[in-house]
């Protein structure tokens, strides 16, 4: 099982975005102002959101 997290202290929200734009199975979605992880066990460990996030809040283990 895929674990993703997210460190909302590094996280730039509505700033950036790259993640929800990047992600194949649109795990990540804005919720207010924040980014969040919507359906996590639907993560198919790509890490293609480890590559663009500009901020390294973002963790997957798989």
């Amino acid at each position: 099982m895929v674990s993703v997290n997210l460190d909302q202290d590094k996280c730039k929200g509505l700033e950036c975005g790259e993640c929800i734009d990047i992600c194949p199975m649109e795990i990540f979605q804005f919720e207010g102002d924040k980014v969040t992880i919507n359906h996590p066990e639907e993560c198919i460990d790509c890490k293609v959101c480890l590559d663009i996030c500009p901020n390294d809040c973002i963790s997957v283990k798989g």
